[in-house]
């Protein structure tokens, strides 16, 4: 089940609403939520639920072990099992065809028999899930929150529908809390919805519209491909995978408001970045600052060698990339970011700060949407096609008219996206408060409850808008239910 389906939005969440505000007590709410969840995750995915529970309930336990040992190596040992555990059984499920393959490839060369490949079927979510588990164990060995009593509160902080397909990725020590007393209040709730809505406008109004053209400029073979239409393909890939996921995550931050709880945010307006450096700060927050804190830190951070931190930053991008699917072109787009970002330690990154902003911002822009050429592309002769194309090196004898994918609603889509990508809402709404707080009293009044009413209609149009392109069955994919 997807937030952005007919039945999701008009039957499960209504119901699950209801019932949860009726419910007295925090204990019945939450376990209302878990039952909601796992309803949730087996609508699609009905024969992984008892998998996963099953991790949840070894998770649970292994907490318990790392809580309640005192002896420093037996937590080592405890959290250790625990780490091996679950990055095994995310290496089974999401890489072996990938290292089968591979190994098949360095086979065929020294002429040795082919492995059959296990193609064993990826659960949805299975990455977000398993970094959740992680984050569980770990927290615990470290002392920032105590391992649960219930075991339900693990497998409702691993399976709450708002995050449990695609994020945000959520720390035990910063939901443990909130499973034992959250605050609920209509103001919350409207800020839920308000962030809900905002998230499915993204998603149906902008990433849908240029998703499809995406798709066919990608899909076109080398002689069909115009330098001019394969950088159309990328600018509406590039807008594509931000408003579809960070669209995603504002509907997971405001569900998680509707029902009272604090979602870390994922997305700070990326493509607004003056750097690479700049771009991970604010792309995919969750999975960056994750990285940075179980990995990165551990690895040693900035306190070791500068050699031995450039590693550590090609190391943590390495598996970055590699945490975004199992193919070689994620791998080689977490390289391309971790080399970016290496440089910028260097004397680059000092000549990069002395330049103009609009410079550094076209550095930057230019750089990431390079890069998703990478992320997009299956093959690495498909990637190196399409940057052929983009420089201008193709022989496109077969080329396909632009016009062919830059119809009117690609290109209203582009044109939102572009403003909506650097025109950060919520300031908006504050410079207006601010303006109305310098006028005499009646007159900011008027102009606040005019301000209200505008408010709550253009939400209620963009709801019913976004609600029409769904109804009217407009291409609707999902980029991140591959992670």
């Amino acid at each position: 089940m997807v937030f952005c389906s007919p039945l999701f939005l008009f039957l499960f969440l209504p119901v699950v609403l209801s019932v949860y505000l009726l419910l007295p007590g925090i204990r019945a709410k939450n376990f209302w939520l878990l039952c909601a969840s796992l309803v949730f995750y087996a609508w699609g995915e009905i024969s992984f639920v008892f998998l996963l529970l099953t991790s949840t309930v070894m998770n649970y336990g292994l907490g318990l072990w790392i809580g309640r040992s005192e002896i420093p190596g037996r937590r080592k040992l405890a959290v250790a099992v625990a780490v091996f555990i679950n990055v095994g059984i995310l290496a089974v499920f999401k890489y072996a065809d990938l290292i089968v393959n591979s190994v098949n490839s360095l086979g065929h060369l020294t002429g040795a028999a082919a492995i059959p490949a296990p193609k064993i079927s990826l659960p949805i979510g299975i990455s977000f899930f398993t970094f959740h588990a992680l984050s569980y164990v770990i927290d615990i060995y470290r002392r920032k929150w105590q391992a649960a009593k219930d075991p339900k509160d693990v497998a409702l902080y691993i399976f709450f529908f708002p995050q449990l397909v695609a994020g945000p990725i959520l720390r035990w020590n910063a939901i443990a809390p909130q499973l034992l007393q959250r605050q609920f209040s209509s103001e919350v709730f409207a800020e839920g919805v308000r962030r809900f809505v905002g998230g499915l406008a993204k998603k149906m109004i902008i990433a849908n519209a240029v998703a499809l053209p995406a798709d066919q400029i990608f899909a076109l073979s080398p002689d069909e491909l115009s330098p001019a239409t394969a950088w159309f393909g990328i600018c509406c890939y590039t807008l594509q995978i931000y408003f579809d996921f960070s669209g995603y995550s504002d509907m997971a931050v405001g569900l998680g408001k509707m029902f009272g709880f604090t979602f870390i945010e994922n997305f700070n307006f990326p493509y607004t970045a003056q750097s690479i450096r700049d771009f991970w700060r604010r792309w995919h927050i969750s999975l960056s600052t994750w990285f940075r804190d179980y990995v990165y830190i551990p690895l040693g951070g900035n306190r070791v060698s500068e050699t031995r931190n450039r590693l550590n930053l090609v190391a943590v991008f390495f598996l970055c990339g590699l945490w975004h699917g199992a193919n070689w072109t994620f791998v080689a787009w977490g390289f391309y970011h971790g080399i970016f970002l290496v440089l910028e330690r260097t004397g680059w990154g000092t000549t990069l700060e002395k330049l103009p902003r609009p410079l550094r911002h076209f550095y930057a822009l230019l750089a990431v949407m390079l890069g998703w050429v990478l992320f997009r592309a299956n093959t690495f002769p498909e990637a190196a096609n399409y940057f052929a194309a983009l420089a201008g090196l193709g022989q496109p004898a077969h080329a396909q008219p632009l016009a062919r994918y830059a119809g009117n609603e690609a290109i209203w889509a582009i044109c939102l996206g572009a403003v909506f990508s650097i025109l950060p809402w919520n300031k908006v709404k504050i410079f207006c408060a601010q303006l109305a707080e310098k006028l005499p009293g009646k007159p900011r009044i008027i102009l606040s409850n005019i301000g209200g009413v505008v408010e709550i209609v253009l939400i209620l149009a963009v709801f019913l808008i976004s609600v029409a392109w769904l109804a009217g069955g407009t291409y609707n994919p999902f980029i991140y239910f591959r992670f």
